[in-house]
Order: C-alpha cells, then structure tokens, then sequence
C-alpha cells in the first residue's frame, strides 16, 4: 500500500499485551493511525522470565527499540536440557543469531520489563485501558467495536490481539475454547542470591524428570532467576489453590538445590496457573479484521515461543500491509505467511519434553556435555 493509504488507514487493536502492541509499534513505523483499547484499569504483567529469540530482536531493531528492550534484558548464547539429577542431556546454541547483518542473541527478560519497555515506545495517547470489548461487527471494508464503558470505534482494519480468550475470535472465527495440557505451572522470581549457586551464567537451563519440567531463567541485569515449575496435574482450575508442600513435591528426586530453591518460595509471590492452549485456528482473517498473537494461536510454552510468534505476527502484519494493495489482500497474505509456522510451534509446544522426545526435537543432538 502506499504511504498515503496507510497514514489514512484507521487501525484499532483490541489487547495491550505483547502482540497489541508490537502490532502498534510496527504499524507506527509505517505512519499508521492507531489505537490500542485495553480491558484492564492498569497494566501489570505477572509471572516471570521469557526468552526473546534473535528474529524477534532483529524486529525491534528494524523498529529503532533495540536498545530499549536490550536495556532492561540480558544476551544468552545458549540453552541446556539436563535430567532432574542435573546430568546433561543437550546443549544448544539459540537458532538464529548469525542469520543477520549483526550477531543477535537471544535476549532473557522479565515479562513486566518487558510489557513495560514495549508500551514506553509507543506515543502518549495511544493506549485506552479500561476498554472491555463486548461485540465487534464485521462491515466488510469497516469494523464497528463496543465496549462495556459504553464507548464505540469504527475502524478501517481491527486486530484482535485480546489473548485466549479472544473475544474477537469467538464472535467472528469460531468459539475455539482453551484446552487444558493436563499441568501446572508455578513460576516465581527469586534473587540469584538464593539459586543454591545454580545460575553460574546467562544462559537458560530446563531440567526434566517424572513428568516435571524445572526452568531456571537468568535475569541478571535484576540480580534475579525466573524459577518455573511445569508439572503433571489433573486439576483444571484456571488459577488452582496449591501449597508449598504441593510444589515441593512436583520436584522430588530432582537436585537438592533445586528442591531448595522450591522449599524457599514465598507463596505469595508464586503465580500459580493451569496450563492451556487452543488447537489451531482455521481462519485469522476476514476483509477489515485480523489475529494476531494468542487470539490467533496460543500456544504451550514449553517451547518458549508465545510471544516471539506474537512479536513475529505484527512485523509480518506490518510487512504484509507495506506490500500489497489493500487490507484485505494484506490479511490474506498475512495469513498465509504466519499459519504454517504457528500451526508447527502449536504442534510441538504440545510435546511433554521427556528425554526421549528431546532426542526426537533435536536429532543428532543426544549428549553435549561441556
């Protein structure tokens, strides 16, 4: 599209989470007019640590907002996966960091930071809270938006980037209600002064055993380690009542250390979440209104790509809508780039991580103990 057509194009995302606005940032760059409408009275993102991989890093120095995220992370060059008695199973490099002019690295960041950096980039005014949307309305070139304060908006193109539980995807794409991946996971930060001398670099360590998957997640630039547990359980409460002898037990027979670092925890500063996905979305789009992020693909962490896709979604959005000739064509291409990918990651985010599937995710790469 032209820079005209685009500067003249109104654009309202519904969801100020990561893919909201990294939708609005990209769209920004372009001269875009947009608005961000949030459900929520403030912004506060809860859990822990994240890894940002090196195409989602080229992104923001594409957007000029490097330095901002880079500022409040720290650079990885690699992850390992070792058994619950610490006894190595694979070292890997992060895929990606020599595929660009610089060296990029995998960045490890707290989810607020991180919230918090990508919202500081966008300009005064553009982000509405407490906008809970309760219907959109298809026109066809137009989408028509109600909120439950009693506010409407009328945009050219709507992106639905409002999470699982997209309200713009069950009334436009189909109801595609969450699925429960039969765990837990509880995730806290600690001070790396309380890791038991477990985190002895920047580099994101998973230790596997008995169905439970322990990450230890450094933030060093906080003097922090996001510790997370994932652990098999039959309770689909959305936010489940646990104990700490409950989480103490996820992680029996693992590592002393690592049973330490469970035992220490505060309960109040642990978030405790059943753990949920969606199956794949057959159709994102229509002529004026599109997902983007967990609206369109949520997806199981355990390949720690929920918010990479979702950042990778709104540059592919914004490419989408620089290159072709109208919304509807840009949706549709858009589309086409962005399914096949998260189809895959949805896939095999599913997959439990024993040692058996790690061999099968990483042919070749049975054993590299250094």
């Amino acid at each position: 599209m032209q820079a005209s057509d685009l500067e003249n194009l109104k654009i309202a995302i519904v969801g100020a989470g990561y893919a909201g606005a990294a939708a609005a940032k990209a769209l920004g760059v372009l001269g875009a007019d947009v608005d961000v409408y949030e459900r929520a009275t403030e912004i506060r993102e809860v859990g822990a640590g994240i890894g940002l991989r090196p195409a989602t890093m080229d992104r923001f120095r594409q957007w000029g907002i490097f330095d901002a995220i880079a500022g409040v992370s720290s650079p990885s060059d690699y992850f390992e996966i070792l058994t619950a008695g610490c006894d190595p199973i694979m070292r890997e490099q992060w895929p990606g960091m020599h595929d660009f002019a610089e060296q990029t690295r995998t960045h490890l960041i707290h989810r607020g930071d991180f919230i918090d950096a990508l919202l500081g980039v966008l300009p005064a005014g553009v982000v509405h809270l407490d906008h809970r949307l309760e219907t959109i309305e298809d026109h066809g070139d137009r989408a028509a938006l109600t909120f439950a304060n009693g506010a409407t908006v009328e945009a050219d193109l709507v992106i639905g980037a409002d999470g699982i539980k997209s309200v713009v995807r069950r009334q436009l794409f189909g109801d595609k209600e969450p699925v429960f991946s039969g765990e837990h996971a509880y995730r806290a930060v600690i001070s790396a002064d309380d890791a038991h001398g477990m985190v002895v670099d920047d580099n994101l360590r998973m230790y596997i055993g008995r169905g439970t998957k322990v990450y230890l997640l450094p933030l060093r630039h906080r003097n922090q380690v996001s510790f997370d547990i994932t652990a098999l359980c039959s309770d689909s409460t959305w936010a489940p009542e646990v104990t700490s002898d409950d989480i103490v037990a996820t992680v029996e027979g693992f590592d002393d250390r690592i049973v330490a670092i469970a035992r220490g925890l505060e309960m109040d500063t642990v978030n405790v979440r059943a753990v949920y996905d969606i199956d794949p979305v057959d159709t994102w789009h229509s002529d004026s209104v599109v997902l983007v992020g967990d609206a369109a693909h949520s997806m199981l962490h355990h390949q720690g790509q929920g918010a990479n896709s979702a950042i990778l979604d709104a540059g592919a959005l914004a490419d989408a809508l620089r290159d072709a000739d109208s919304v509807a064509a840009a949706l549709a291409s858009y589309q086409a780039t962005r399914k096949p990918v998260t189809d895959e990651l949805q896939r095999i985010s599913r997959q439990g991580w024993t040692e058996d599937e790690v061999r099968d995710v990483f042919p070749g790469q049975q054993t590299t103990a250094k």
